[in-house]
């Protein structure tokens, strides 16, 4: 029971993404497996007694196709992980599943051979489906496509030289190149589809990160022109102040002065312009958070007008959305969110709730909505998450009479 809850405790912290991409590489493990009941050990139970040299025929077999399948499934997770574009395959790796099919393609013929009657045909077609499965993710289509003509015509030419004449002759090149082709379908348009996924992921994710990188560069920019050409004034009248001062001159004195006077503005001007980064025009932040949701492919409504709230009130839910739209983007797999703002008994409430939940909760809770507990907090304001059924909820309160009693501070 301790490892099915461990089991089942790993399976909820995966995200919906990561779930997806377990679950095709574990369906292709076991149609492995599949194939190898239904088509190699099922029809040599059906074809009942036989001779003694065509029963240890099938029993090798069936041994070199276990192992085929052992091997195989062990190829998938490298395969899907080269088709995906995270690491190579290692080409090596292939030996041992090449070498495996030599002898299973001789065992078949040999089997086809003193038993004409035989489930050849069943055994044929299971036979390069271990090998044929990783192998159709790792090489383009045309390659793979070349590679199993190859294999059909080798195949005939074994039967040939094993003494296989008539109808059992011209099976093998229809089987394989039938089966072959019928990988193609069956691996490549899930692992294409997971890598779509993938992308998009790790698109939303940079997307997240130039927004961020975005702010800081404006942020960089306005700090150089407010400081850039005060600092360099500064500079040029320290100077002319020292050789005023070394020759004696009283215009010493009137020019430091002036340095003292730029200085003192050149400190207002950067108060003024971390106040305004730091405040957070609540409209604005709504249409943007709208926008980029958008533009990332997760439909977004707001509904509530933020008109007519104080100034701390707007800067610090405007904070909120900003974080709330920044999470959304960064974390789950979102597909839709809504932002609802409402004001009644001089209390506004604001809720983001979006369906793209993580499976798990953080290990550590992040430092973002902590920041926005604390800039509410003088404020009077709370700030609570849920997770109701498979959607994360954010709720923040803020009164307006705590915010009429503290003053419009509150928000720098």
């Amino acid at each position: 029971m301790g490892r099915v809850r461990d089991w089942r405790r790993r399976w909820r912290e995966r995200s919906r993404l990561q779930k997806m991409d377990l679950y095709s590489r574990t369906t292709l493990k076991v149609l492995l497996w599949f194939f190898l009941v239904s088509w190699g050990v099922l029809p040599n139970i059906a074809a009942g007694p036989r001779s003694t040299g065509v029963t240890a025929l099938s029993a090798a077999l069936l041994v070199v196709n276990i192992a085929q399948c052992v091997l195989g499934a062990r190829l998938i997770d490298p395969a899907f992980d080269d088709y995906l574009g995270h690491v190579d395959f290692p080409r090596r790796r292939l030996v041992a599943p090449a070498v495996l099919l030599a002898v299973g393609t001789a065992l078949a013929g040999a089997l086809a051979a003193l038993d004409t009657k035989s489930v050849f045909p069943l055994l044929l077609m299971n036979l390069p489906i271990a090998v044929a499965v990783p192998y159709a993710l790792i090489v383009p289509i045309r390659t793979y496509l070349l590679h199993c003509l190859a294999y059909a015509v080798l195949t005939t030419g074994v039967f040939a030289a094993a003494g296989v004449r008539g109808g059992p002759l011209l099976a093998p090149t229809p089987i394989v190149l039938a089966m072959g082709a019928l990988m193609l379908p069956t691996v490549r348009p899930g692992a294409w589809g997971l890598r779509n996924m993938w992308q998009t992921e790790e698109a939303k994710d940079i997307q997240a990160r130039l927004a961020v990188a975005e702010e800081r560069l404006r942020f960089g920019r306005d700090m150089h022109d407010v400081l850039g050409r005060n600092l360099a004034v500064i500079a040029l009248k320290s100077e002319l102040a020292v050789e005023l001062a070394e020759r004696g001159r009283p215009e010493a004195v009137a020019q430091m002065v002036e340095v003292q006077r730029i200085a003192r503005e050149s400190q207002r001007e950067v108060r003024e312009l971390v106040r305004g980064y730091r405040e957070a025009d609540l409209a604005v932040e709504l249409d943007g958070a709208r926008g980029v949701l958008e533009a990332a492919g997760i439909g977004c409504t707001v509904s509530g007008p933020a008109d007519g709230l104080p100034a701390g009130v707007q800067s610090a839910l405007g904070w909120v959305v900003r974080e709330a739209t920044t999470n959304v983007l960064r974390h789950g797999n979102a597909r839709s969110c809504a932002i609802q703002l409402a004001t009644a008994d001089a209390v506004v409430t604001l809720v983001v709730e979006n369906d793209g939940v993580p499976d798990r909760a953080p290990a550590a809770p992040g430092s973002g909505l902590a920041g926005l507990r604390e800039r509410l907090a003088p404020m009077g304001g709370t700030l609570e998450t849920a997770r109701p059924g498979d959607r994360f909820r954010l709720t923040v309160t803020v009164p307006l009479r705590s915010v009429a009693e503290l003053g419009e501070e509150v928000s720098v």
